[in-house]
């Protein structure tokens, strides 16, 4: 059985970059996106073995802390 997670923002800023597509697999702390705030950059983790189901944000959209930004499935 397979259990989804959504995955929320740690923080308020800018998505600055994706690196993965929609139905990506991923290991445990692949990196999903990378989020920008006060020109720090936070990578955006993989909790576990999976893979993207939905991405919910686009590059260069302002997220806020703990807006939903991505739908993963785990393995």
């Amino acid at each position: 059985m397979t259990t989804q997670t959504t995955i929320r923002s740690d923080i308020t800023g800018t998505v600055w970059k994706i690196v993965v597509e929609e139905g990506s697999t991923l290991q445990a702390d692949d990196t999903i996106m990378v989020l920008e705030s006060m020109k720090m950059e936070i990578p955006v983790l993989a909790p576990e073995d999976g893979r993207v189901i939905k991405l919910l944000i686009a590059e260069g959209a302002p997220v806020r802390e703990g807006q939903e930004i991505a739908i993963f499935e785990e393995a």
